[in-house]
């Protein structure tokens, strides 16, 4: 939880942008003069067949220690079509044997205990043994690996042979490092045939860089392009018509994460879609993927607001009753920020600081301990209680729980032209807390690592780790230090 507005980052005060309109996000169509051959099909995804046949083969050699079970043919067909059933999905962009391992070691255990368990609890006499159990359960995930092993290697020489043709989006010098990379490395299966940047640039004999729509469309059906990297934080957000509109005609559109990360000390997050692209890190980017707000967050957050608003009213209202006596009319501070998709809304705190007028309300940077504040208002910015009427905008649905904290038009407007990142914030709704929130970034901290961590929020979103963010959040309250 943040006070009323974010402190300035060490950099110094924000440049006044005057009354610029805020935009956010770009609208959902492509960029102008932009066509892209309609009705491409997309790329067809991999056979699963030949790893269907892999794993159906590797539970024969284990079924081999059957022999004089009862009803072994049986117990050898169930073996095999349960393997079948719960074959694992590979995961990465080119996965292993060894990164199927886990997964797969797991999933044949599961099954010749239960196995076991069926045996023994139909026909007691002949129960498989442990040492039986154990050697059908080796001989089957070792056939299972190198199976998978075969075909994984089969389709990575596939690659090799016939890379697939990429862009590179995003500013050159960057595009242009991460392209060599990736053409020295031809293990990755990927080809870049072109830059495409917002100007000109880039060094003699290296690829084309393209700037304009025509010139992206032409490289498109020439090359038959089929992967999009775009390597730089804000390419999401001065380039989201064009990779939205590249993804739509059929093209996988990948970030790449081409810099190390500012923050050295920060935790490592918790990234299941990521994958490697000759050593950089990246992850699948869905333009239609289900972002956070669907059902189930919006039945946490109305279930949780909705019940801490009753559990906390008579704190809420003690609060105000003291906030009205020590410093008159005006307990509810009312301010005007921007949510999901750029969409304005009125926030709720209680007022722990009154403003000289409207403007240095919606354009100045408070500061926590200001000296003028009485004794109340420090104590509910130190515990962060003046926050809790933001529970009342869960409960409209203004805003969720967990996610990006809202800041005002003013600064929304600055952040999206000087911190790469930034506008992609908004494509969630906004919250109370935040990833980037438990990780430590309140009160004088970089906006370029908060907008990295709330997108990274996005990008892995599910509900479990809004449970995890809320829980973490609860256990930063009983030693709160400030906002």
């Amino acid at each position: 939880m943040t006070a009323e507005s974010t402190v300035p980052t060490p950099a110094g005060q924000p440049r006044d942008l005057g009354a610029s309109p805020v935009s956010v996000l770009p609208r959902r169509v492509g960029t102008e003069g932009f066509r892209l051959p309609a009705g491409r099909p997309a790329p067809r995804p991999d056979s699963p067949l030949p790893l269907i046949v892999a794993d159906g083969t590797a539970a024969l050699p284990g079924s081999l220690v059957l022999t004089g079970a009862p009803h072994q043919p049986l117990l050898a067909a169930l073996l095999v079509a349960a393997s079948l059933l719960l074959r694992p999905r590979p995961v990465r962009r080119l996965p292993g044997a060894l990164d199927d391992l886990p997964a797969l070691c797991g999933r044949i255990a599961v099954l010749w205990l239960s196995l076991g368990a069926l045996v023994a609890a139909y026909a007691p006499p002949h129960a498989l043994s442990a040492r039986t159990l154990l050697l059908g359960f080796l001989l089957h995930a070792a056939t299972g690996c190198a199976g998978r092993g075969v075909v994984h290697r089969r389709r990575r020489t596939a690659l090799r042979v016939r890379p697939r043709a990429a862009l590179v989006v995003g500013p050159v010098a960057t595009a242009q490092r991460v392209a060599s990379a990736v053409l020295r490395e031809p293990r990755c299966g990927v080809r870049p045939v072109g830059l495409v940047a917002d100007e000109p640039g880039g060094t003699p004999g290296g690829l084309p860089v393209l700037t304009t729509g025509e010139e992206v469309r032409r490289a498109v059906v020439q090359n038959g392009v089929r992967d999009v990297l775009a390597v730089h934080p804000s390419v999401r957000g001065r380039q989201g018509p064009l990779l939205r509109a590249l993804a739509e005609s059929g093209c996988v559109v990948w970030e790449v994460e081409a810099d190390a990360p500012s923050r050295a000390d920060a935790p490592a997050l918790p990234s299941p879609g990521r994958d490697r692209l000759a050593g950089f890190a990246c992850r699948r980017l869905e333009p239609d993927a289900r972002r956070p707000g669907g059902a189930g967050k919006r039945v946490l957050d109305v279930t949780v607001s909705g019940a801490l608003l009753l559990l906390l009213g008579p704190l809420l209202l003690a609060c105000a009753a003291v906030l009205r006596v020590a410093g008159g009319p005006g307990v509810v501070f009312r301010q005007e920020r921007i949510g999901k998709d750029g969409a304005p809304f009125t926030l709720l705190k209680f007022r722990t600081h009154r403003p000289a007028d409207a403007h240095e309300s919606a354009t100045r940077w408070s500061v926590a301990d200001e000296r003028r504040m009485p004794w109340f208002c420090r104590f509910l910015r130190r515990t962060s209680l003046d926050e809790l009427l933001q529970l009342w905008n869960v409960f409209r649905g203004d805003m969720s729980l967990v996610g990006p904290r809202p800041e005002r038009p003013y600064f929304v407007a600055q952040f999206s032209q000087t911190h790469p990142g930034y506008a992609a914030r908004h494509r969630a709704p906004a919250g109370i807390t935040g990833l980037a929130q438990i990780n430590g970034l309140r009160g004088d901290t970089s906006i370029e690592d908060r907008a990295r961590f709330d997108n990274a929020y996005i990008d892995d979103w599910s509900l479990w780790q809004d449970v995890c963010i809320l829980l973490r959040t609860a256990v930063a309250l009983v030693r709160p230090t400030g906002s």
